[in-house]
């Protein structure tokens, strides 16, 4: 054996470690099997396990054979890693990159074997290759403003592990050089290396960990806050969060658009349930379309909708209530046989100092009410009465088209 019983025991530490993790991502696919990535957490140690098994136990005896080997599951470990934790959010190296990855350094290691008999040379590329490698991949998941406290704790835990393969290698030049593979096993490098794969490589794979359980919980709110048919929040989700914003000390200005489609239970009895599910899903997809990423649209009742627009005035919001008003006038249902045009109802105002959700709800609501008893298929809105000269008021929703299309005023 080349070397001693001690350093052998205490290598088979990580590989023991990074073992349990193998077998508890596989448990966690096996739970939520969307999450493709944890299956290559998993490929990620048990690749680690194998190589370093090959390393300690001299599987091939042969040293040049040996190396060669570990190096390939090393390098295969730490690029299914590196993919795995990329892919979570939705990105990824690419195969070609990997292959390209694994063959070069595979190449340079077996140069530095057969051809050019190196040992430091082979410690260079390995570990500045793979400090590279999970650098570079870190890098691709740099949180943005807003990101999860579990994300941005994955990010910094996974920038520090690639980064430290670096001051880590130094420990191989000067006196602590290593120039024999008899001394290897028992050199300040390689007990560092230990050191730090346990430590590091157990916090990372810790942070992975809660990052797939904070996943896993977000998707469970989401389903639980989301409307089904439309894909907007429903009416607790949509409550919920815009308390939230609505009770933020640094909120400024918002406003509430209420919205409820004209005379919808009419088109359930004519039509059936399936052209009202369908008019529903139509309309909830046309608000989402409007929505910027800090809108917060909800389906509050059977055909009644909400949208809460922070740092957004009246007058810009009663234009998005327009818009979502023209857009669903011009939808055609006519594969149901539905030959009128449906037609919404807006009610729009902007949040008063000090006013909670549930008020602005309420004034919301006597405004769409009056959109509806002024005849339906318009925005009312609080402004001045000069405004509400202008309009030419038809008396039903499914009337010829108006010369104008402006606000309800309320005085």
């Amino acid at each position: 054996m080349i070397q001693p019983q001690p350093p052998i025991a205490v290598s088979l530490i990580a590989p023991g470690i990074f073992l349990v993790f193998a077998f508890v991502y596989c448990g966690a696919w096996f739970v939520e099997r969307r999450r493709h990535y944890l299956l290559l957490l998993a490929l990620a140690c048990m690749l680690f396990c194998i190589g370093a098994l090959v390393q300690v136990l001299h599987l091939p005896e042969e040293i040049y054979a040996n190396a060669v080997l570990s190096s390939m599951f090393y390098t295969a470990a730490v690029i299914a890693a590196a993919e795995g934790i990329v892919r979570r959010s939705s990105k990824r190296l690419s195969l070609p990159v990997d292959l390209a990855i694994m063959v070069a350094v595979t190449g340079l290691v077996v140069y530095f074997c057969y051809l050019s008999p190196n040992l430091l040379a082979r410690i260079y590329i390995q570990n500045f290759g793979y400090g590279a490698i999970l650098t570079v991949a870190s890098l691709l998941i740099i949180p943005r403003p807003g990101t999860r406290p579990v994300d941005r704790a994955l990010f910094w835990i996974m920038f520090v592990f690639g980064v430290q393969f670096i001051p880590r290698t130094v420990l191989t030049i000067g006196p602590n050089a290593v120039f024999s593979a008899k001394t290897f096993g028992q050199s300040p490098f390689w007990q560092a290396l230990q050191v730090s794969l346990v430590v590091m490589g157990a916090v990372l794979a810790f942070a992975i960990l809660a990052a797939a359980f904070s996943d896993l919980l977000d998707d469970l709110r989401r389903e639980r806050d989301t409307d089904a048919l439309t894909g907007v929040l429903n009416r607790g989700g949509f409550e919920s969060r815009s308390n939230a914003v609505v009770g933020r000390a640094s909120l400024g200005r918002a406003s509430l658009i209420l919205c409820d489609l004209d005379h919808f239970k009419s088109i359930n009895d004519a039509y059936g349930h399936q052209a009202g599910d369908e008019v529903i899903r139509r309309f909830g997809a046309v608000l989402s379309g409007e929505l910027r990423w800090s809108d917060l649209a909800g389906r509050i009742g059977g055909e009644e909708f909400a949208i809460l627009m922070p740092d957004v005035s009246e007058s810009d919001a009663a234009a998005v209530a327009e818009r979502v008003r023209a857009q669903i006038e011009e939808q055609s249902f006519g594969e149901f046989g539905l030959a009128r045009r449906v037609t919404a109802s807006f009610g729009v105002v902007e949040r008063r100092a000090g006013e909670r959700l549930q008020d602005l709800i309420a004034r919301a609501d006597q405004l769409l009410y009056s959109a509806k008893s002024a005849g339906r298929n318009r925005v009312a809105r609080t402004a001045t009465a000069a405004a509400a000269a202008q309009c030419d008021t038809p008396a039903v929703s499914d009337a010829p088209a108006r010369s104008c299309h402006s606000d309800v005023i309320l005085s």
